[in-house]
Formats: structure tokens, C-alpha cells, sequence
């Protein structure tokens, strides 16, 4: 791996830092800064109101872009699966999602995951490493400038488990919120997790109101840790009250993300220890049909289905909506592709 660091996990404060340590005013922090998030150049050359001296020690001292496209694939929804190969031959995905005028960035933020949820693709092949934060806003920029996509919302929900790598996500976030870069909206990130109450603790400090997503895809004990171990350590009671307290510390509205599985999570009881759940968070409810992945033995619910559990929710007095499962003919499932790679 080379020895040169990534730009893009500084953030203009460490970048200002950097330039007086070069002998060069701190303002041009605020060029580099407009070149790379908003010209989307990525060689230091092509920063043409910079010294010539300064854009040599840049290209010496920095990678822009860390990312290299090894394969693309389309589905006829209009979802984008992206490969990336980092730097050290490893693999991860990003999706682009199309969805009623928004843009929507789906993005990885570990190489595999550890916490081997039995419906997710991410960890059949192991934990890799955490992404850097220059990595992660690398994946915006590829979308943004290389493809094309003007990016509504950002959610870190792509492979690895976000507040696993919550460092160099929340630094991420900082970078791709800053207004002399990219300029995304903190109301217009999510991240996503499956409840890992250290890091939810630490979220509530964090000083932009992002979005919040927990995995439920089960509200009984024993059901839950059966899709996913992690409940074995954090049981659902442990993490509805830390979501409590996160609300209370001024964290905004929490939605619930459920994976409906055919004949497993899909009956009246589980409807309702899903709505008292809601109820006691102020939570709604994304339900999201399962996505088939080789190799594991789940099925999918049919159309009748997620509508009957929808049903049951809103009955119980629950805003839910079924969030419609994009890339389903291309895998978009979270590491179905790099898994071929790994």
C-alpha cells in the first residue's frame, strides 16, 4: 500500500494545520478544498490557482482518489451496484438508488463486517479492516464525479457495520457536510446499526443532527439473535434503552429498519412486539422485503405478505412504510459482488 496519505481524510482544519507546517497560508485550504469537493479534481496538478511548489508537494505527500472501478452492474430499477478495489486488493460495494426524484448513496464503511447477521452477505467472507475516512468520502466523489450522480442523501448502510468504525465515520460525515465541500446535509445522512450501544453513546455527542436507523428485523429475544448474534451480547431491552436515551439527549426521530423473512419474523405476534417497540421509541418502521443470497436459506415474503404485516402495524397505531427492495435482479444485496472478488 502506498505511503502517502489520503486528502480526503482531512478535514480543512487538519488541512490548514498541514499548509502552515509548509510554510503556505491556511486559506489555501479553502482552495483545495473547493477543487477536490467541488471541481471533483483529483490530481493536484489540475488545482491551477495553487503555486507550483505546493502542487508537487501535495501530489508527493497525497492520494486523492483511492479507488479503483473494477466492475459495474445495472438493474433494469435504475439501481447501480459500483466495485471498488482500495488500495491494498480488498473489495467493497457502493450503490447508487434512484427513488422518486432522490439519489440515493448507499455506502460501506469496512471491508467485510464482523457481527455475521444470518441474512446479510457482508460477513461470509470475514472481517477485512475498518475504511479510513478518506475512503468513505472517496466512494461519494467516484458516484458524484466519475459517474455522474448528484447525491440527495447519503446512508452508511452498505457493508461493515458503521458504528463499528464510528471515528472515521463521523469524521467522514464532517468532511461531506462541510459547506466549503460537498455541502450534504446532516439531515440527509443516515447511518444504520445493529445496536451497538457504545457507539450509540458516543453518537450523542456528535454535533449534527444525522439521521438514525436500527436493525430490529426481529422485536422477540430469540428470534433476533438467531439473525443476529450481536443480540446475545446487546439484547433488544439493552438497546431500547439506550435508543431511549439518545432521544432524550436530543437525537432525532429514530426509525426502525425491519427485514420481513417468509414464515419467520412475519406473524401477528411478531407485528406486535414489533409495535410496542415503535410505540415506546416513537420509532417508524421501514419494512424491507428479503432479498435472496446464495447460500443461506431464508425466503423471501411475497407481496401479500408484507402487505398483512403492514396491515397489523398500522392497526396497532405505526407509521410504516415498505420501503421497496431496488437491485434485486443484479444481487444489490449488501456484499454479493465483492464477495465473488474476495
Amino acid at each position: 500500500m502506498s505511503q502517502k496519505k489520503l486528502l480526503t481524510s482531512m478535514t480543512r482544519v487538519e488541512l490548514e494545520a498541514y499548509l502552515t507546517r509548509s510554510g503556505q497560508p491556511s486559506y489555501r485550504s479553502d482552495q483545495i478544498f473547493r477543487w477536490v469537493y467541488q471541481a471533483g479534481k483529483s490530481q493536484p496538478a489540475e488545482f491551477t490557482d495553487l503555486p507550483l511548489e505546493l502542487r508537487q508537494r501535495l501530489d508527493q505527500d497525497f492520494i486523492i482518489n483511492p479507488l479503483e472501478l473494477k466492475e459495474t452492474v445495472s438493474s433494469k430499477d435504475g439501481t447501480i451496484k459500483y466495485l471498488f478495489e482500495l488500495q491494498d486488493g480488498n473489495f467493497i460495494e457502493t450503490v447508487m438508488i434512484p427513488a422518486a426524484g432522490r439519489k440515493t448513496f448507499c455506502l460501506s464503511t469496512q471491508v467485510g463486517c464482523k457481527f455475521h447477521c444470518a441474512f446479510c452477505a457482508s460477513g461470509l467472507h470475514g472481517f477485512k479492516r475498518n475504511l479510513e475516512a478518506g475512503e468513505i468520502v472517496a466512494e461519494v466523489l467516484n458516484l458524484k464525479y466519475d459517474y455522474g450522480h448528484q447525491p440527495t442523501n447519503l446512508v452508511l448502510m452498505g457493508m461493515g457495520e458503521p458504528l463499528d468504525n464510528l471515528d472515521n465515520v463521523l469524521k467522514a460525515i464532517r468532511i461531506l457536510n462541510d459547506q466549503h465541500g460537498l455541502a450534504i446535509g446532516a439531515r440527509r445522512i443516515t447511518v444504520s446499526t445493529v445496536g451497538l450501544i457504545p457507539g450509540l453513546k458516543k453518537l450523542m455527542n456528535f454535533e449534527s443532527q444525522i439521521n438514525l436507523s436500527l436493525s430490529i428485523h426481529s422485536a422477540v429475544d430469540e428470534k433476533r439473535t438467531q439473525l443476529m448474534p450481536v443480540n446475545k451480547k446487546l439484547p433488544l431491552e439493552k438497546l431500547i434503552k439506550a435508543a431511549e436515551d439518545y432521544l432524550k439527549a436530543g437525537g432525532r426521530q429514530l426509525t426502525l429498519e425491519y427485514i420481513v423473512i417468509g414464515g419467520f419474523n412475519d406473524s401477528l405476534y411478531d407485528a406486535e412486539a414489533l409495535a410496542a417497540i415503535s410505540r415506546r421509541l416513537k420509532a417508524k418502521v421501514n419494512l424491507i422485503a428479503y432479498s435472496p443470497v446464495a447460500g443461506l436459506r431464508w425466503q423471501s415474503p411475497t407481496r401479500e405478505e408484507m402487505e398483512r404485516f403492514k396491515t397489523w402495524l398500522e392497526e396497532r397505531k405505526v407509521r410504516v412504510t415498505i420501503r421497496q427492495s431496488k437491485g434485486i435482479d443484479i444481487a444489490a444485496a449488501c456484499g454479493q459482488l465483492a464477495g465473488k472478488f474476495q
